[in-house]
Parts: structure tokens; sequence; C-alpha cells
């Protein structure tokens, strides 16, 4: 259970990217800050494609290394279960650095940091394939979660300023799609690899990908920040960093064996009290690294906090289906595969019909609504058993991906409907880690349960008895969501919704 649920964790940790947001271009360099009369230039994908593809880079790494890690132990001489920590060891770095990305975009420009994301993650997966023990390959991975830390809040936030609020939902449908491939198609790469290459080239695919990505910056992307970005916050970087690390790492151990029984549960303590001192250290910091006023904004609020509630069910989903398909159906890692693959094709298919349904039904009503779809979504596959046809379970596979995806595309663009420029910066490194904090912690909820339930039964091994119930009390969690949408105005995000005359896709 315990290699499934690594699996199962770095996969989230690629799907981080379904939180991304976008950006417009035409054929010539124009993101620069937005100034009047800007909002009137045609809709290009460019843009949005270009930082969609240095997202291609973490989703594609996150889901080919757990492929990798027999391979590696052989080559490394230790344990298979020891390289678990190469997961780990990302996944807290990504935590530590990622309340330090907006203040460094506001300081030497959203741009520049960009850049220098870009190129410490290429050195970082160079380092890991270079590595010749563990020592070596966990501080590459440190660097490598530092620098994924830094890449995706802040060209998100070269994004949001660059992007007409009208334009952001394209924009993002554009945005999700190279990062979804990742998913799709990066257990297969990595079975190649690991089967005919060295593992090794799993770090080396990144190289060209990242060459690209630094030339069409370079070209493409002005320059971008604050005129005062204040001063670096130390105290409230050291609370958030070493806060979020204890909680999002106890959460990944929940349902494990791999910790002393009362670790996980004090590491959790432990990171909550330091979270709480940062809050109330925030009240009388004029410049706190993470700007707790933001939720005061209704939209805000809703995506980040109600969205919470959702993106436990996205966290715990894809380690369910792993355990589901693989060990109590007895289907093979392809299979399981193929099978899962329906769901992330949805989710592309989706991406060119967001825009219309949000102009239509708007995000209240869209988000409400799409809630309870989520919802009962989660709920069906408690339905499934082995004797079920394939073809059903494709079926509910498709309609999960699709409104999952939905769900998520209208909940990042009404995150940043109200929020001003200058708060751009804090909005989009909140928001991200709002959502590395959810889906961490739906899967070590989802862990606890299936332990729970599958001690309450007595049984030796996890049987769909102890699944079934668990894919009903996410769904259940994911419903809350929808209470969080309902009380908003019924023009929430409307802006996002504003077409001009001359755009084009």
């Amino acid at each position: 259970m315990a290699d499934v649920i690594a699996r199962a964790n770095d996969l989230e940790a690629s799907r981080e990217a379904e939180a991304e947001l976008t950006a417009s271009l035409e054929g010539e360099p124009i993101a620069e800050p937005l100034a009047a009369g800007q909002g009137d230039k045609p809709f290009s994908s460019l843009v949005p494609a270009i930082i969609g593809a240095a997202n291609l880079m973490q989703t594609l790494s996150a889901t080919v290394i757990a492929n990798a890690l027999p391979s590696m132990a052989v080559t490394l001489h230790v344990d298979p279960v020891q390289l678990n920590t190469t997961i780990t060891v990302y996944l807290l770095a990504l935590a530590v650095f990622l309340p330090v990305s907006g203040w460094a975009a506001d300081r030497f420009g959203a741009k520049r940091v960009f850049l220098i994301a870009i190129a410490l993650y290429a050195a970082s997966c160079a380092a890991c394939g270079f590595a010749t023990n563990l020592p070596e390959l966990l501080l590459a991975r440190a660097a490598e979660g530092a620098a994924g830390a830094l890449m995706g809040p802040v060209g998100r936030l070269v994004l949001l300023r660059t992007t007409p609020k009208h334009d952001l939902v394209r924009a993002m449908s554009v945005l999700t799609m190279p990062s979804l491939l990742g998913p799709v198609i990066g257990p297969a790469i990595g079975g190649f690899i690991v089967t005919y290459m060295s593992w090794r080239w799993i770090f080396f695919l990144n190289l060209p990908i990242a060459a690209l990505g630094l030339f069409l910056v370079t070209r493409y992307i002005h320059d971008i920040k604050e005129e005062d970005a204040g001063p670096l916050d130390w105290t409230g970087m050291v609370l958030t960093g070493i806060g979020m690390a204890a909680v999002v790492f106890a959460f990944e151990n929940l349902g494990k064996n791999s910790l002393p029984p009362l670790l996980a549960p004090s590491l959790l303590a432990g990171g909550l009290a330091m979270l709480g001192v940062y809050a109330l250290y925030a009240r009388r910091t004029p410049h706190a690294i993470l700007d707790l006023k933001l939720f005061r904004i209704p939209t805000f609020f809703a995506s980040v906090v109600g969205g919470a509630f959702m993106r436990m069910g996205v966290g715990a989903t894809p380690f369910l289906m792993a355990i589901l398909l693989q060990v109590v159906f007895g289907m093979s890692a392809l299979q399981a595969g193929l099978m899962t693959f329906a769901s992330a094709a949805a989710a592309l298919v989706m991406k060119t019909t967001a825009p219309p349904i949000l102009a239509r039904f708007g995000f209240r009503n869209t988000l409400s609504v799409n809630a309870v779809i989520v919802g009962v979504s989660f709920m069906a596959y408690a339905i499934l058993t082995k004797s079920t046809p394939h073809w059903i379970i494709y079926m509910i596979l498709l309609t999960g991906g699709f409104f999952r995806s939905l769900q998520f595309t209208a909940l990042n663009g009404l995150a940043f409907a109200d929020i001003d420029q200058p708060q751009m910066s804090r909005a989009s490194t909140m928001s991200t880690m709002g959502q590395r904090l959810a889906q961490s912690i739906g899967i070590g909820f989802a862990a606890t349960l299936l332990r729970v339930f599958q001690t309450h039964a007595h049984a030796a091994r996890l049987t769909v008895g102890a699944i079934t119930p668990t894919f009903l009390i996410i769904g259940a969690v994911a419903l809350v969501s929808g209470a969080f949408f309902i009380v908003l105005p019924a023009n929430a995000g409307a802006e996002l919704n504003v077409r001009t005359r001359g755009s084009r896709v």
C-alpha cells in the first residue's frame, strides 16, 4: 500500500497544474503591465502555451519518477523504500519556498525570477540524472522543489498581470492543456525509458523543454515588477515555511507505517501551531509575507477556502482509484493507467467548453451546481466492482474528469476576479499554497479512512468494503464546497465574462 500511496502522492503533486492561470499575447512581445486600452488587444494563446510548457516539466517529472524508483534503487545501491524520500524532499522544499515566491517576483521582476526558476529547475534535473548516491539525489531534488515553488506562482503572476480579466478563463484553458499532458503521457514515457534506457533520462528529458522555455520567455515576455516590494519578511517566511512543510509532511504520511505512531500527529499539531502564530504575527506586520486580508474578498475566500473541500477530493481520488483498480481489482499498472486516461482526456475536452458555459450561466450558478455534480461523481466510484463492465467505468471516469476540470477552471478564475494588480503577487502565492495544502490533506484523509475501515473490518488487506465508504465520505466533503459558492452575489466574476470585439483564440 505504501508504494501505491507514494505513486499517488507524486501524481497529485503534478496535478497542481490544474490550478495554474494564463495570459494573452499577439505575435510580438506585448506581455507588459496592462495599460489603458490594452484590454482591447485580440486574445492569443502563445503566452499561455509558453507558461504551460514550463509547467509541463513539473508534471512530467512528478508522473514518471515513481516508475523509475526500483531501477534507481539498483543503481544507487539502496532499498527502494528509501527512495520514497526523493518525493518527500521535493514536496517539503516546495512548501518551504512557496511563501517567498510573490515577494521575489515583486522585488526582482517576475520575468527574471521565472527565468531563474526554469534554469534552476533544469540544472537540478541534470544533477538528479548525474547523481551517484542517495545524498546527491536528495540534494538535487530539494533544489528542484525550490525551483518548482518559484516557477508555478511566478509564472501565474506574469499571466495575471498581462491578461485582461475578460480573457482570463480562455487563457487558463490554454495554459492547463500542456500541464494536463503530463499525467497522460508521463507513465508511458517513464515506462519506456525505464525499460529500454537508463532511468537517468527521466531527468534529462526536461532539459530541451527548459531550453525552449528560456528562449520563448526571453523573446516574448517583458519584465514586470512592483516599484515598492517592501523588505523580505524573514520571520513570516520561517513561520509559514516550516509550518507548511510540517503540515504537508504530516498529511502525506497519515495512514502509512513509515513513521513512529505519534510523529505524524505531532508534526501536524506543531505545523498548525506555527501557522497560528503567523496569523497573529501578520496582523501587526505591514509587509507580512502572506497577506491574510485577502480572505476578506468574497470571491477569493470562496475560491481558496471553499475550493479546498473540492481539492481534497481531487487529491484523494487518484490515490483511491490506484488502490481500487490495481490492489482490489487486480489490474496491471498499464491497464489502470489506460482506465484513468479517460478522466484526463475528458479534462482536455472541457477546456474548450468552459468559457461559453461560464459566460452563459455565470460563476455562482456554475460552481454551485457543478459542486453537486462533482461530489456525486466521487460517490459514483463507490458502485464499481470487479465485475463492472469496463465501458461503465470509462463513462464514470469521463464524466468525473469533465466536470472536475470545469470546476477548477472556474475556481482559478474566480480567485482573481476582484484582486487589484498590487495584490496579485501575494494572491498568487496564497492561492497556490491553499491548493497544495488541500490536496495533501485529501490524500492523508483518504489514507486514514482506508486504514480505519480496514481495521474495523478486521481485514488483512484492502477490500471494496474499505474503499466504498471512503469514496462516499470524500464525495460528501466535496459537496460542502457548494455552500461557499451559493452565497456569492449573482454577478460574482462577471468581469471575467466580458467580451471585446476582435477577440480570437
